[in-house]
Parts: C-alpha cells; structure tokens; sequence
C-alpha cells in the first residue's frame, strides 16, 4: 500500500512538471512571436527550472519521498489559492468626479500654435506670465516633426506629416447639413447598430454615456477655435479607441511612434466623421471629434462611457491594452442607450503600485506620488511643460510610458490571463508586478525599428 501511494505521488509530480514546462515553453513561444527575444530566453530558463523540484522528487527514490511530495504540492496548492482569492478589489471605489472644466488655450499644443507677436500670444502670456519662459524653452528646442531633433528622419517625419495633414483636410468633415426629414428610431437597436458598425469601421472599443459639462473645454485654443466659448449642444458621446500597433510603440522615442500617433488619429478620425455624417443622415446632430479638432476631452468621455479608466501617465487606461490605443468621439442628440463607467479599482491599485511609467519616463513627468487633490479632483497630473520640453528635442511624441506599461502587451491568452489576475486579487498584482519586471525589465529598453523603417537618406 505505502509503495502503491509513493508510486502515484510520483506520477502526479512528474505530470506537474510536465504541465509547468509546457505551459511556459508555450509562455516562451508566445513571447518569441512578439518578438520579446529576451523575455522568451528567460522565460524559456524558468521552463527548465521551476519544474525540477517536482521532476526530482517524482523521480529519485529516497526517505520521506512521500512526505516531501505531499509538501511540495500542498504549498504549491495554498500559494495558488491564495493568488486566485478575490482580496483588494474595493468594490466600493467609484471613480472622481471633475468639478470645474479645462481650457483648451493651457494645452501644450494650443501654446505650441502661439505666434510671436500676435494678439493671441500677447494676451496668453499676459494672463500666464509663469509660462512665458518656460513656453521660450521649448520654442528654442528643434520642435516636432522637425529637422535636428534628436529623432530626425526625413522618411519617418515625413510619414507622420502625411497623416497630420490628411486629418487636416478633414477637419471640415466633422460637422455639416442635418437631414430635414428625422427618420425614427428604436433606441436598443440603434445603439447597438452603432457599436457594431464602429467595431466594423475599425474600432477597438465602443462606448456611449451622457455629455457632461466637465467633458467640454470651457474655451476652444487651436486655429480658429481659438478664444471661442463652449457649452454643450448635445446630450450624448459616443466614445471609442483604435488600438496603436505594439511594435511601432515599442521603437519608442525613434520616428515609429509618431508615425503611429498619426495613423491612429487618422484612422479614428476617418470613423468618427463617418459616424456623424450617418447620424446625420438620418435626422439628427452629430459632429465628430478629431485630432486637432476637439471640443470634447477625450479621456474623460472615454472613461465615463466604461472603456477605461485614467492612470498615472493621464492616459486612459483601457483593460486590454492599457495605453496603447488612441481615442476619438461623437457627440451627438440621438436617442441612445448609456453604458456604466468601469469603476475598476484594480486598475487604479496596479498604477499606484507599478510606477514602471515614472521610472521611464525620459523627462521625469510623470509623479511618482499617490494621487492628490487637484482642483477639487483626486487625481494623478503629469508636468505637461516637461513632457512637450522633451518632444521637441526628440521631435516625436516620445511614448516611452505607453511603449514600457504591463497593460499595454498584446490582448492574448497569456497576458489576459495575467490581466484577470489583477483584476481579481492584489496579492496578484503586487506579484505579475515583479513578474513583469523581471522578465521584461524594469526599463525596458527601445526595441529595434521594423525593418521597413531602416531606411535613410
């Protein structure tokens, strides 16, 4: 009997074993597919290591062979128990609600179009004389998209100038001419045709809430929205993200990332007109907003709509691929259907505890502080001056916090399981934290261009 139940011990060791080794030599193939070499080679260490306690022990024949097996396993058992048990999800977390609105003219890209000298740049900085020379600063810098930055190619800037300009020439496109004769509609299934068709378009995530005062800048701050006041026309948004390619982030800060930047706005500008010109169609307001174009503040009306929520980069935080997505809105008078914000704690608790951002960051931007009480708002807030400072020495929009965030690795099996571990428990989070770390780095380091980019002049 007691040879019986040692011989059985040791099949369910070796098959442990077994499965521990599949289970991350596929964990390493998936890394190698994504082009993560060192991930996989470390990954693929830990295949061979972490399964020979259990191999060992199943195989070798020695005293109390039993008994250190049952050891083995149950510790293995508890450690998974305790991993898996939903602990820190504060249920009760509900997102902060902004008080007051933002004004377009304090963007850094609505400073970044002051001209010297004209009225404009004459009444700004009278009204803010603390950012004069901090705004002098970077307008000594390269700039973006510029010849002499640090980041320069003729080719790559050239690429991304192509998209800029092309969503541009579409910035007449967001609003026109309502259709006279209404056509009625079935508010389910109008909604749900919407989301449907946008996911079709191209769209990543769709989702739909209420416009809120707080969503609409106070006062527009580029071209000839300059100076212009908003107050909301529409009584809903629909939201959505399209997804930023994972190996042009991960280039980040060469000529990659802001040849993607500008494809992404031009792909979910391309779906956002596209969308209001049908709901106009149909009777009812819709204007769309683009890059360059916005009265709305996207990651605001995003993470109300439940698409995310807002992290220590400023950055809406999607649940898939954190980061990694760019945003675009309609708002709009037709008769919709809202979805709930996320509330999702977890991900709020697995910023406040990774940092991995702040550490990366090139212009030291973002906090590595807690959350604190800005203008009524408990939030994070990133030294926007510091970060646009560094755009124009790089002359890209950098995305080193997007390129090196754990949320932003690919949407598959083996990092959605992860991401349900952290939705789920904090003791996961604090451990696929040092996990991510471990094998990717804590900095990760600037992948290589793809090779269609190795090009020069």
């Amino acid at each position: 009997m007691e040879i019986l139940s040692i011989k059985i011990m040791a099949n369910l060791l070796i098959t442990f074993s077994i499965l521990i080794f599949v289970i991350l030599f596929i964990a390493a193939i998936t890394s190698l597919i994504e082009k993560e070499k060192p991930a996989a080679k470390k990954i693929f260490v830990f295949s061979l290591l972490l399964p020979l306690p259990y191999l060992l022990t199943g195989i070798l024949n020695f005293t109390y062979q039993y008994e250190t097996g049952l050891i083995l396993l149950s510790l293995t058992l508890i450690m998974f128990i305790i991993l898996i048990l939903p602990l820190g999800r504060n249920r009760k977390y509900r997102q902060t609600i902004a008080i007051g609105r933002i004004d377009e003219r304090d963007t850094m890209f609505s400073r970044n179009e002051l001209k010297s000298g004209s009225d404009n740049f004459n009444e700004y900085y009278k009204r803010n004389p603390d950012k004069k020379v901090i705004d002098d600063a970077w307008r000594s810098k390269a700039g973006l998209l510029k010849p002499g930055s640090s980041q320069y190619n003729p080719f790559h800037f050239a690429a991304a100038d192509a998209s800029f300009e092309t969503i541009e020439a579409l910035k007449h496109e967001v609003n026109g001419q309502v259709n006279p004769e209404k056509i009625e509609v079935q508010q389910d299934e109008i909604t749900g045709f919407i989301k449907e068709w946008a996911k079709k378009l191209g769209a990543l995530n769709v989702g739909i809430t209420k416009l809120q005062d707080y969503h609409i800048y106070s006062t527009g701050g580029r071209a000839e929205r300059y100076g212009k006041d908003y107050n909301k026309q529409h009584e809903f948004a629909i939201v959505f993200t399209v997804e930023m390619d994972k190996g042009m982030i991960a280039s980040a800060p060469s000529g990659s990332i802001v040849m993607e930047s500008g494809q992404q706005y031009l792909e979910s500008g391309k779906i956002a007109i596209q969308l209001a010109k049908f709901i106009r169609n149909i009777g009812y307001e819709a204007r769309a907003h683009i890059d360059g174009n916005y009265e709305v503040v996207c990651p605001l009306v995003a993470r109300d709509a439940g698409l995310g929520e807002i992290g220590r980069m400023g950055l809406l935080m999607t649940p898939k691929l954190g980061p990694r997505v760019r945003i675009a809105v309609v708002t709009t008078n037709l008769p919709l259907n809202i979805d709930q914000p996320l509330h999702n704690y977890s991900m709020i608790d697995f910023c406040i505890k990774c940092k991995k951002c702040a550490d990366s960051c090139p212009s030291q931007a973002i906090s590595f502080d807690d959350m604190k009480e800005i203008n009524g708002v408990k939030r994070w807030q990133i030294n926007q001056e510091a970060c646009f400072s560094l755009w124009c020495s790089l002359g890209t929009d950098c995305g080193r916090c997007i390129s090196v965030c754990p949320f932003s690795h690919p949407d598959n099996l083996m990092h959605n399981v992860v991401r349900a571990g952290i939705k789920n428990s904090s003791l996961f989070r604090s451990l696929a934290l040092k996990l991510d770390n471990t094998i990717y780095g804590r900095k990760p380091p600037s992948v290589d261009l793809p090779n269609y980019l190795n090009i020069k002049a």
